[in-house]
């Protein structure tokens, strides 16, 4: 899913090209993208686009007379920036990875959506109330200070990898970006949140903030004046995200994971852990006793023809 980084390039890039332009027409390659009811896609048609803004995750395509255009990418949902196609080609989406698009009289902003679940979504929203709906009133972590990134972490009692990915504590971080966030601050995802002694809050606080800008500032950077075509959840640069198995950047050791529902969580033990295996659900209900509880005891199990 597209995180914090990608969302806010995505804002820029989008802004850039439509801001001023009057919102031509939404077209409608699955029904079932649209989620909302009032207003009609008819009524926000022929309105000028005032900003474009970054709600948690989800962009927002700011419309005159109080109007909102809120898309949510979910997992698979990406963007694509067109020349704005003419006559009857342009009533029609060919595909089915073709959700929807947004006509401006500068171009095409196509949405689509890989694979076979259909779970981006856009929704019409007429006022101010109507888009804090859409809200779930995380904290902003670049927005915040210190102390307000604390209280956060005091509200509830989660692991660190729940609380930073729960977007009703902290907005747009997800999966990939709080992996690489604990790696910096050498935290285990598992540690409880409000746990923390001081100078690991102020080391999560400093990985998170330097983490994402990073981040942005490297995909910003790698677009220019173009629009984002490569976005994903695992990219080579990073230090532990989608890295099983290989080595740490930092210390050389094997990166471990636990996978959990439909995600994984990797980390890096001799920099994160005091070099213990965090158990994987799974298999550590699988093997029991057996769980190796070291590096170098999973390192001996697996001998030199899987290491």
């Amino acid at each position: 899913m597209p995180e914090l980084p990608d969302v806010a390039v995505y804002v820029e890039c989008i802004a850039a090209r439509v801001v001023g332009e009057t919102l031509d027409r939404i077209v409608l390659g699955n029904p079932f993208v649209l989620r909302s009811v009032t207003p009609r896609p008819s009524e926000v048609e022929g309105r000028r686009v005032t900003g474009v803004s970054r709600l948690g995750k989800r962009i927002v395509l700011e419309l005159e007379d109080d109007a909102f255009v809120v898309i949510h990418l979910m997992v698979a949902g990406r963007f694509q920036w067109k020349e704005r196609p003419q006559g009857a080609a342009a009533l029609r989406l060919k595909g089915r990875n073709q959700l929807a698009a947004f006509d401006f009289s500068s171009g095409r902003l196509q949405l689509t959506e890989a694979g076979t679940k259909r779970r981006a979504s856009i929704h019409l929203a007429q006022g101010a109330e109507a888009l804090a709906e859409h809200d779930r009133g995380g904290l902003e972590p670049l927005e915040a200070s210190f102390e307000q990134f604390c209280e956060v972490l005091d509200r509830e009692n989660h692991t660190l990898k729940r609380t930073l990915t729960d977007p009703r504590l902290y907005s747009g971080i997800g999966n990939a970006y709080s992996d690489e966030i604990l790696l910096r601050a050498r935290l285990s995802p598992m540690k409880w949140s409000t746990k923390l002694n001081e100078n690991e809050r102020r080391a999560l606080y400093r990985a998170t903030q330097d983490v994402l800008v990073e981040w942005t500032d490297r995909l910003r950077a790698e677009v220019g004046d173009g629009f984002p075509k490569k976005v994903t959840a695992f990219r080579p640069e990073m230090a532990v995200h989608g890295k099983y198995k290989e080595p740490c950047p930092d210390c050389s050791e094997s990166v471990q994971r636990i996978v959990y529902a439909e995600n994984e969580c990797n980390y890096c033990a001799a920099c994160q852990t005091g070099g213990r295996l965090l158990a994987d659900r799974a298999l550590s209900r699988l093997l029991r006793k057996d769980w190796p509880k070291t590096v170098q005891e999973l390192e001996e199990r697996r001998g030199p023809s899987e290491s």
